[in-house]
């Protein structure tokens, strides 16, 4: 005789399991109760992203207004960002030196990274700053990486339009480049130099 258990399902687990493993969930909307919840939040995000001290004081005090704090005392940010900072886990300047490699690459000029750095919680003076000559060399390598993406400059075709001469210098000035670089960029007469400049960063 065949007995059929009707308090269980083979296509999944029973109402009581079910329950148990939600139990077993922490309810990510309830407050912090110890600096050690916040964390292991902390851990969560940057291991997913590369970050800044800036980012991550704003991401946990976001998190903090979002479920609140019940602990003992203020909330530790400060002191678990700087813990963050000594341990390696949060490092600005390596940030800042892969954000500025990854910008000069894609042609933006240091008024854009400025600005991108800025947004990260990074101010350019905190950083250890490269000489005159490197300077110099990534603002041509970005400007050229720019002109070259846009083909314009030693990389468009030779025209006189004034429309389409606007159009460029317009581009390269939201790009962050300055106004000094644009004009030896867009000149006809530096296009032969410009071609020979070394690979871009």
């Amino acid at each position: 005789m065949c007995l059929v258990d009707h308090g269980r399902s083979k296509s999944g687990p029973t109402v009581a399991q079910k329950w148990r493993v939600a139990r077993q969930t922490p309810n990510r909307n309830t407050p912090f109760t110890e600096s050690a919840g916040l964390e292991r939040c902390a851990l969560r995000y940057v291991e997913r992203y590369a970050t800044t001290r800036g980012k991550l004081a704003s991401y946990l005090r976001r998190k903090i207004r979002e479920r609140g704090w019940e602990g003992e005392g203020d909330v530790p940010i400060d002191a678990l960002v700087d813990r963050f900072a000594a341990l390696g886990y949060v490092d600005d300047q390596a940030f800042a030196e892969m954000r500025t490699v990854s910008m000069t690459r894609r042609g933006y000029g240091k008024r854009r990274i400025d600005a991108a750095l800025q947004a990260a919680g990074i101010a350019r003076e905190d950083l250890a700053q490269p000489d005159e000559e490197a300077a110099s060399q990534q603002a041509i390598a970005a400007a050229l990486n720019f002109a070259k993406r846009r083909r314009i400059g030693p990389f468009g075709p030779e025209t006189n339009d004034p429309v389409a001469a606007r159009r460029a210098f317009a581009a390269m000035v939201r790009a962050g480049h300055t106004i000094d670089m644009i004009r030896k960029i867009l000149d006809p007469g530096n296009a032969t130099d410009f071609m020979n400049f070394p690979d871009s960063i």
